[in-house]
């Protein structure tokens, strides 16, 4: 005869311990990870879009010219931005940085997004992890869409993105003003090196 050991678990719940601790320590990790990515709040009252977006025009390659330093983004310089229609009526997304410096190691992420209904193709949700969207809204843009403004709800977020390069000095001091006038902060600020 045999002795039982009463202490030892049932099979099926020894193999969900492991199961339970992975999905938790995956949530924990995505958490931090968030946390990490996270900058100080630069605008407390995030205005809505002011101008409907077409997005044909929008289209095309943009140079970040500024933005709120992320930690998905840190040290990156030679910022690009491209976007274009994909079949299936979404936008392919193509984000670009060299690290560290202009002539860095380029670093690349692709996403898509799509156009939130009812907003004038002024905000989209943007995605670069699977199901996981962010929201990204044009807040300003030039009537000739050399320029625009982006931002999110939190305010934590911001980058001002310009179809050259190094835009002339009446387009920064435009982008400064627009971007105090809607509420940011530009200290937190961060000018990209092109």
């Amino acid at each position: 005869m045999t002795k039982k050991n009463s202490s030892a678990m049932p099979a099926t719940s020894s193999r969900l311990i492991p199961v339970s601790l992975a999905l938790v320590g995956g949530a924990l990790l995505l958490a931090g990870c968030a946390a990490m990515q996270r900058g100080p709040v630069g605008n407390k009252a995030v205005p809505e879009p002011g101008k409907a977006v077409e997005l044909d025009r929008y289209l095309g390659r943009w140079f970040e010219y500024g933005r709120y330093e992320a930690g998905f983004q840190k040290g990156c310089e030679a910022v690009t931005a491209e976007y274009a229609l994909r079949p299936d009526g979404a936008v392919s997304v193509l984000n670009s940085c060299h690290k560290g410096a202009v002539d860095g190691k380029l670093s690349t992420a692709e996403g898509k997004a799509k156009v939130v209904e009812n907003s004038r193709g002024a905000k989209l949700k943007v995605s670069f992890f699977g199901p996981f969207y962010g929201d990204y809204w044009v807040l300003d843009h030039a009537d000739d869409y050399s320029w625009s403004i982006v931002g999110e709800p939190s305010g934590r977020y911001l980058w001002m993105l310009t179809r050259t390069p190094k835009p002339d000095e009446r387009t920064t001091a435009l982008l400064k003003a627009r971007v105090q006038d809607l509420g940011y902060d530009w200290s937190l600020v961060r000018l990209t090196k092109h």
